[in-house]
């Protein structure tokens, strides 16, 4: 199986490190670039150039809607589906992005995507590392880009899903999760403990405990 990983606003495949031995145990792992499109459509395009199938799809956050374009553009590629603090309401491209905001990604500016307890040196250096490494021009295209909303669309999907939501997220409303669950028939909802939204990276073996199992009921249900 191959494990297809797209991460969210700004990060890139260091999102993934702490889980990254046990996946590519898993399958082979495809890392998507999110850097180099400003649509979740291009972005797509690029994740589905590079798969096979069958594949477990892994969005986080803004990757959980290009996850979900490729589940309904490509069902037979997507034999599992990972939903990870993301939602499928609508989130309107801003009008322009101000250089000016890039340059002031610092730990403040990343602060609120950690629950208190992990908002220690090391990750706060992990993440801002991640977004100075995509650049400005990435910062440009990912700040323009439409979410448009796909909530009337998730019946669509038919695949095993699985959606996770973190307890402390701060940058998710609470009922995003669970519409997201209410959509997709025969989904399952799993919400982490003592967790703000970087779930891979504040709890990265309880993630990967949930896709293993997600992985393991699709090979059951062969």
């Amino acid at each position: 199986m191959e494990i297809v990983l797209i991460p969210g606003f700004m990060l890139d495949r260091d999102l993934w490190r702490d889980m990254r031995p046990t996946l590519e145990q898993m399958g082979r792992v495809i890392d998507v670039d999110t850097a180099q499109d400003d649509t979740i459509a291009g972005m797509a395009d690029r994740a589905l150039a590079a798969m096979y199938g069958p594949a477990l799809v892994v969005g986080f956050s803004m990757g959980g809607y290009v996850a979900r374009e490729i589940a309904y553009r490509a069902q037979g590629k997507v034999a599992a589906l990972a939903l990870v603090a993301t939602s499928s309401r609508a989130s309107p491209a801003r009008a322009v992005a101000d250089p000016a905001r890039f340059r002031q990604l610092g730990h403040s500016a990343v602060m609120r995507s950690l629950h208190p307890d992990h908002r220690d040196e090391a990750i706060l250096d992990r993440l801002v590392a991640m977004s100075r490494r995509l650049g400005g021009e990435a910062f440009r295209r990912q700040s323009g880009l439409a979410r448009n909303g796909d909530t009337d669309r998730l019946g669509e999907i038919r695949c095993p899903t699985l959606v996770v939501s973190a307890a402390q997220d701060e940058l998710r409303l609470i009922d995003e999760a669970p519409e997201l669950h209410a959509g997709i028939a025969g989904s399952t909802l799993r919400v982490i403990e003592h967790c703000g939204h970087m779930i891979p990276i504040e709890r990265p073996s309880e993630l990967l405990a949930l896709l293993r199992g997600l992985a393991k009921t699709k090979a059951d249900t062969r």
